[in-house]
């Protein structure tokens, strides 16, 4: 078994934050649905404090 190479770890990188992307930013702006924009709000709002508290 090999270790993951840095184009892999990046690809994986680039996979998960597409990911986040398309099912919690693009709702929160796009949806047309008040509750389902407030929910993804609400999700963003909590994955960027997390990611402030670690530095």
């Amino acid at each position: 078994m090999s270790w993951p190479t840095s184009d892999s770890a990046s690809s994986v990188l680039a996979l998960i934050f597409l990911a986040v992307f398309a099912g919690v930013v693009l709702p929160a702006v796009w949806s047309s649905r008040p509750s389902r924009r407030r929910a993804a709000a609400a999700v963003l709002a909590q994955l960027l404090s997390a990611l402030r508290r670690r530095r």
